[in-house]
């Protein structure tokens, strides 16, 4: 099944020729995950007054979200680099879920379970300090595989439920480029 599509234009009007190549693109990422697949691709579009073309592709699935972001001269391009990116992250997490599934005991398809990442997100009255608030369910995942979910965002860091002890866990990017956890009892 196709991907649903929500496509928008900053500083740009997203034509139909547009759309369609977008659609075109971004459907070539379906051989990646089982028909029964149903997902809505995020396209934002925009468009800088020194001629760049800037395209973010967001893909909530069931138990990750697909992100990436590029930009380039051209409007057509940045949606072939974007689409690459996204093509490299189902790649190199797909093959490191198959490797992990070799060494540890068979969990199912990884695609297809777990809990939505983000239910919610609230804006909250302006303060000093806090200016927005996130509301999410916290997935359940080894250590390792919430580094390759926040790698898959592009995050610093990510806040997950740790599968063994049960309890909240946080990776982060350090700054010499390797992970760090803390561990919440």
């Amino acid at each position: 099944m196709p991907f649903k599509y929500n496509v928008r234009g900053e500083n740009i009007e997203v034509t139909d020729a547009i759309r369609a190549y977008v659609e075109k693109r971004v459907d070539k990422l379906l051989k990646y995950f089982p028909e029964s697949t149903e997902a809505t691709a995020h396209v934002n579009m925009k468009v800088y007054s020194e001629k760049t073309a800037k395209v973010e592709v967001t893909i909530p699935l069931p138990n990750l979200t697909l992100r990436a972001e590029e930009t380039s001269i051209d409007m057509y391009g940045s949606v072939d680099l974007v689409v690459d990116k996204l093509e490299r992250q189902i790649r190199k997490y797909k093959t490191r879920i198959n490797r992990k599934k070799r060494d540890a005991e068979p969990t199912g398809e990884i695609f297809l379970a777990g809990p939505a990442e983000e239910m919610d997100d609230d804006f909250v009255e302006e303060t000093a300090d806090i200016v927005r608030t996130k509301r999410f369910n916290l997935s359940e995942w080894s250590a390792e595989e919430a580094v390759i979910q926040m790698e898959m965002l592009g995050h610093d860091f990510y806040v997950f439920k740790d599968v063994e002890s049960g309890n909240t866990g946080i990776v982060y990017r350090r700054k010499d480029g390797k992970h760090g956890l803390i561990e919440v009892g």
